[in-house]
């Protein structure tokens, strides 16, 4: 058989069965679910994220403050060290702000495929 002869012929194609929107409709709904909770551990890891980067941004900016005033090499180590472990921080928060950001959007879009379907 051609695809698309029933078109030709007049006749129309068969309506997608009930079932098969159900398990699709269900299949959506799981991946709704599984997007939420990985939501939900992605933002409270940003939490203690946003907390751990205050903490080790005021840590280095101390440790700035000490190099500058007392102007040892033990004090530059310390700054440099705790400048490294602030800005490290800062990227691995950048990352879960990415990945909730990536996580809202595949959200969004499943339940655009959801109210389509």
């Amino acid at each position: 058989m051609i695809v698309g002869s029933e078109e030709r012929a007049g006749i129309e194609p068969p309506a997608p069965s009930p079932t098969l929107a159900l398990v699709r409709r269900s299949s959506i709904e799981r991946k709704l679910r599984d997007n939420g909770d990985e939501l939900k551990r992605a933002r409270e890891d940003i939490r203690v994220s946003t907390e751990q980067l205050e903490q080790l941004t005021g840590e280095a900016d101390e440790a700035r403050i000490r190099n500058l005033v007392s102007e040892t090499p033990l004090a530059e180590q310390s700054f440099q060290e705790a400048s490294r472990h602030a800005e490290t921080m800062r990227r691995h928060h950048t990352e879960l702000q990415q990945r909730i950001e990536a996580l809202e959007a595949r959200q969004d879009a499943l339940l655009d495929q959801m109210s389509g379907s």
